[in-house]
Formats: structure tokens, C-alpha cells, sequence
């Protein structure tokens, strides 16, 4: 899976506003999932980036919202310093 911020900075600013206009625990609207599938190399691949509340909406289909990690990294809880996994050699 990609970074978090690799896939963000994909999206437009109004898609990014778009985001952050529904808080960090609001529904995705269908073209907001698209745009994050887009971002994450088509349709489908923004799977895991936002996943479903357990909840439906009145047509049947899952509510999604953001992954908690995605959001704390949007919305400005998480540190936005890309992690690559691997150990620093610099530190002890």
C-alpha cells in the first residue's frame, strides 16, 4: 500500500476539501471514493484507505469513512513524516 500522503497529494484541492469538509468520521460520498481509488491507481485500489462504519445507507450500500490513520494524517492528529519501515542507521 502506498503512503498516506503519496495518495492525498494525488487527490485535487477541492477533492481534499471535500475530505475535510465532512470531518474526520463522515461518510464518503461516491465521488470522494472514486476520487481516492483514482488516487491510488484505479478503480477499487483506495480499498483500505477508507473502509466501512458497519453501518448502511437508505439504498443498501456500506457507509465507508476514511481509515482512522488517513484521518489522523488529514486531519493534522497524526505526525506527517512518510514511514518507510525501515530502521534508522543514524540512530542508536
Amino acid at each position: 500500500m502506498a503512503n498516506i500522503a503519496e495518495i492525498l497529494g494525488r487527490l485535487t484541492p477541492e477533492e481534499l476539501d471535500g475530505l475535510r469538509g465532512l470531518g474526520p468520521q463522515g461518510h464518503l460520498t461516491r465521488p470522494l471514493v472514486e476520487a481516492l481509488d483514482r488516487a491510488a491507481g484505479g478503480a477499487g485500489a483506495g480499498r483500505g484507505y477508507y473502509v466501512p462504519t458497519g453501518s448502511v445507507s437508505e439504498t443498501g450500500g456500506p457507509h465507508l469513512v476514511l481509515r482512522s490513520d488517513v484521518s489522523a494524517w488529514l486531519f493534522g492528529t497524526a505526525p506527517q513524516v512518510p514511514h518507510t519501515g525501515a530502521a534508522d542507521p543514524a540512530q542508536p
